[in-house]
């Protein structure tokens, strides 16, 4: 059997495994590695050389950057501003995407994206408004900002590099710009004046305070003198329920101990402050023996109330056989009495109207988004052990708009997932960021380093005019500056190994070998003969278009890196078959590969606003089909007129 046609195979097998999407596409790739290496496509000494190629170095490099740039104080700075641009839409649109395509070109746009969500969900919270018509265009902004320069998104980074192993000659920093910044800007007029009105608005307000209305879920629950629980440490009484049911809030003698913080026993007369729907209510109480504790305060008030009526009948004894006026003095007396009994119970019954809904504030509730890349993901809070490692309780879960009303420690988690999470205030940022999770709305949540925001600006702008200037390599000049990054403390090093995305290095590092081997087996010959056939009676316009279009497919049904790596050899060989310059083809590619709009996989960005959004795998191709048209028809004009066919 040909090579050619055992690439074939191993390319249809892997692209079907990325779109069915049981396994995930770094282990995918991995496999298609192995596999070419075990059918001597890949020769086996040159297997794993693409984890050194320049590609996977530089957007390793980038990562850190942008991490660093999360951590220090970009957020704060942008949010104060962002704030300010009041209740009308289109300018809440304007600024905010506006933004996030200014910094997608100066950062990975997947780090860009995540330091506006939050700022998004505020505003929307703000002023009571869905982030659903917010946060799909801040994800297509993203995309658009990333085809502005090198680093601002994956494919340009391959696309650059590709181009050297071709020509000799790297795409540089900003020879992206002329087309990426025209192709931008017209996709950002486009979500400003249309195309957020083709934005689904869901009513459900995913992710804000009406989905996790903490006092609509939570319940008192009463220690009595007969309950197992009694005596049991809170770790204890999970193990004796079998259940991951979370203790916000231990009261005692009136003063409330949060729950992750609480580490001694429990005793009669305490109230637990937890979240239990009736299914956990009537396993708390045939397990644990706990009962609500609205009941106690009835019991109590049921034995105020027959102590003042023995009172009043003592009182009533002691009157008989007095004088007329000191009846009338005893009458006033018990009208006074009367009075104030009258006013207790008015008293009573207004606290009680106002406890009607549990008191949640200073439990440092936080709501956080499950990042693509996040260590959660497909796995539970029992394997996770969030609350012995992180310190935190889970107390809900939001999925696709509407809150999981399955049992918490069944959840499997998934990226764009929205959590409710409870833990000590000083740990919190931390221990998200180990996770991988996103924080979008918090109480005194403070994350980033406002001091150390000049000092990653000033090491990210020296990498900058290294690579204008030709100094150094892109992916040496980048690395070093990550390097620096660490050093100085702006990122801890711990979390510059965290920000570097294991599944993309591994995708990139596999996948490049294959689509190496996809050139030197005469497939991607084999592919683009078969276009210049179909499209020899055509203007090579035509085949351009032709070639625009299954790139931006291809990226919306695989990661977009995969998209760029498989379909720059073909677009190499078109340029080839055509006798033309390879420049127009490669750009192309890199566009249309990065403009991934139609669906929620195909770009992490999308991924992520998924669920704060509450958005379905259906809602993204309503904006996202006319913007890559808009995209498409502004881009092959732009391309043709700085990148000519003919040097």
């Amino acid at each position: 059997m040909a090579d050619s046609t055992l690439v074939f195979i191993v390319l249809g097998a892997t692209l079907a495994a990325f779109v069915w999407g049981r396994f995930r596409y770094d282990l995918v790739a991995l496999a298609a590695l192995l596999g070419s290496v075990m059918l001597g496509l890949v020769p086996g000494e040159e297997a794993f050389l693409g984890f050194g190629h320049p590609a996977v170095i530089t957007v390793a490099a980038v990562l850190v950057l942008s991490r660093g740039f999360e951590r220090s104080g970009v957020v704060d700075v942008i949010a104060e501003q962002v704030l300010r641009v009041g209740e009308r839409l289109f300018l809440q649109l304007l600024v905010l995407t506006g933004t996030v395509v200014v910094l997608s070109g100066i950062m990975n746009n997947v780090g860009a994206l995540a330091l506006l969500l939050p700022v998004a969900m505020r505003l929307a919270r703000e002023h009571d408004a869905s982030p659903s018509i917010l946060l799909m265009p801040l994800a297509f902004g993203s995309l658009l900002g990333g085809l502005t320069t090198l680093i601002g998104t994956p494919p340009n980074i391959i696309i650059a590099s590709y181009r050297g192993s071709v020509t000799g000659d790297n795409f540089g920093m900003f020879s992206f710009f002329p087309v990426g910044a025209t192709v931008a800007m017209a996709g950002l007029a486009f979500i400003l004046l249309i195309g957020w009105r083709l934005v689904p608005q869901r009513a459900g307000k995913a992710s804000t305070e009406a989905m996790f209305d903490t006092a609509h879920y939570l319940v008192e629950l009463r220690v009595g003198e007969d309950s197992k629980a009694n005596g049991l440490s809170l770790r204890e009484l999970q193990q004796e329920l079998e259940e991951t049911i979370p203790v916000l809030a231990v009261v005692r003698d009136e003063r409330r101990r949060a729950g992750h913080a609480f580490f001694g026993v429990l005793q009669e007369g305490d109230i637990l402050l937890m979240e239990a729907g009736p299914e956990e209510m009537k396993l708390l109480e045939d397990k644990a023996g706990l009962r609500l504790g609205k009941d106690a305060e009835e019991d109590k008030e049921k034995e105020v109330k027959e102590v003042e009526e023995k009172e009043a009948k003592k009182a009533k004894k002691a009157k008989k056989g007095s004088r007329t006026h000191q009846k009338n003095e005893g009458s006033s007396g018990e009208e006074n009495r009367r009075d104030k009994g009258n006013e207790k119970q008015d008293k009573k019954k207004k606290e009680k109207e106002e406890k009607s809904g549990v008191d949640t504030e200073g439990l440092q509730l936080v709501e956080a988004v499950v990042r693509t890349d996040s260590m959660m993901v497909n796995r539970t809070v029992t394997q996770l052990r969030l609350h012995n490692q992180f310190g935190l309780h889970l107390v809900a879960v939001a999925r696709d708009g509407g809150r999981l009303k399955q049992r918490l420690h069944e959840i499997r988690f998934r990226p764009g997932d929205v959590l409710l999470l409870q833990g000590g205030e000083s740990e919190l940022a931390e221990s998200l960021a180990t996770l991988g999770c996103l924080p979008l709305a918090s109480r005194n949540l403070t994350l980033g380093q406002p001091r150390m925001l000049l000092v990653s600006i000033a090491i990210f702008a020296a990498a900058i005019l290294a690579m204008i200037f030709d100094l150094l390599p892109a992916a040496v000049a980048l690395s070093l500056a990550a390097l620096v990054t660490l050093l100085v403390g702006v990122l801890p090093l711990r979390e510059g190994y965290q920000a570097i995305d294991g599944p993309v290095i591994v995708l990139l590092g596999a996948m490049i070998p294959v689509g190496e081997a996809l050139e030197t087996s005469g497939g991607a010959a084999l592919i683009a003969e078969a276009m210049l056939a179909w499209g020899s009676e055509w203007p090579v316009i035509v085949t351009l278009i032709g070639l625009f279009v299954l790139s931006m497919v291809l990226s919306n049904i695989v990661n977009n890196a995969a998209a760029a790596l498989l379909m720059a050899p073909i677009a190499a060989s078109l340029a080839s078959g055509f006798d033309a310059s390879v420049d127009p083809f490669l750009m192309a590619v890199a566009v249309s590969a990065s403009c991934a709009f139609l669906t929620p996989i195909g770009h992490q960005s999308n991924t992520l606003v998924m669920g704060p959004g509450g958005y379905r795998f259906g809602d993204y191709w309503k904006l996202g089909l006319p913007l890559s048209l808009v995209v498409m028809v502004v881009a092959i004009p732009m391309i043709l007129l700085v990148w000519p066919l003919q040097e």
